[in-house]
């Protein structure tokens, strides 16, 4: 009977030892205190599948140690580990997203080429598009043949239209044109950057990049100003666009960049560190998606 009744009470105390567990359990759920999640589950709100929409810059021109479009080098879409793209940022934190990133952006675009390109991201149903337009419509032979203010904003609206209507839930994200003006500045007393811009690239501002003479110094102030022109275009569509679309809030177009960041065949297209500079300063993980 002594056994039987050391039985006994060792079966009582594993019972209050068990509903003092109980309690502490449910105390615990009251506190707000969530538990952690998953390693790997995708954060709340990030796109699934994306696509690039712009000119040589976001085709990755330049960045394959020749100058052809290298789109797995592209800020935006890149896929490659040498850049630090907007797709591998997404990729981090939402898998769902791998092997979805598209790149339309095509070398020598304009803003009038732009609706293509979206009607493109329409037809693929992408969940979020970067767009990143101007440089062409600014660098042509003469700066009369720039394209009209009035004109780039009619063919950039038009652009975005096809969006909001085509992919009314994606996200979108304008970008400000970089800054060619500096770029001048930057170059025009580099002997390897001059000999490159006699090539043939953006005559309206690099034409006889070393002259001092009015007429030429007038010729790169028309340039830089309608560039400066076309980015408030770009922000006014954006903000017209609504609430899906976030502008960058002239980051790019700010960004105080040294002639390392651009290749040096050309000395004009961003090179592979000059393309994580962009992804880095327009990337618009600092927002709500």
């Amino acid at each position: 009977m002594g056994d039987i009744g050391e039985l006994i009470v060792l079966r009582r105390w594993h019972l209050v030892v068990f509903a003092l567990l109980a309690a502490l359990a449910l105390a615990c759920e009251g506190t707000g205190t969530a538990a952690p999640e998953p390693a790997g589950t995708p954060k709340k709100g990030l796109p699934a599948s994306m696509g690039a929409l712009g000119d040589s810059i976001t085709a990755g021109y330049g960045t394959c140690f020749t100058l052809v479009a290298c789109s797995r080098n592209s800020w935006s879409t890149g896929g490659s580990a040498a850049v630090d793209s907007h797709y591998r940022r997404i990729r981090d934190d939402n898998s769902a997203i791998k092997g979805h990133a598209r790149n339309y952006a095509v070398p020598g675009a304009r803003a009038r080429d732009l609706a293509g390109q979206a009607a493109q991201a329409v037809d693929d149903k992408v969940q979020y598009v970067t767009v990143l337009i101007g440089a062409n419509d600014a660098c042509v032979d003469r700066v009369a043949d720039m394209t009209g203010t009035g004109t780039f904003r009619k063919q950039v609206d038009k652009a975005l239209t096809r969006l909001r209507k085509g992919l009314p839930k994606a996200r979108v994200l304008v970008v400000s044109i970089p800054d060619l003006y500096r770029l001048w500045q930057l170059g025009h007393d580099n002997e390897r950057a001059v000999r490159a811009w006699s090539g043939g690239v953006c005559q309206s501002l690099l034409a006889r990049p070393t002259s001092t003479a009015e007429a030429d110094e007038e010729r790169r102030r028309k340039v830089g100003d309608r560039v400066d022109a076309y980015n408030r275009e770009l922000a006014a569509a954006c903000e017209k666009y609504g609430r899906k679309c976030r502008w960058d809030g002239g980051s790019a177009h700010g960004v105080r960049f040294s002639l390392d960041l651009v290749n040096e065949i050309d000395y004009f297209h961003p090179d592979v560190e000059g393309q994580n500079k962009l992804a880095d300063v327009t990337y618009p993980g600092r927002f709500t998606w």
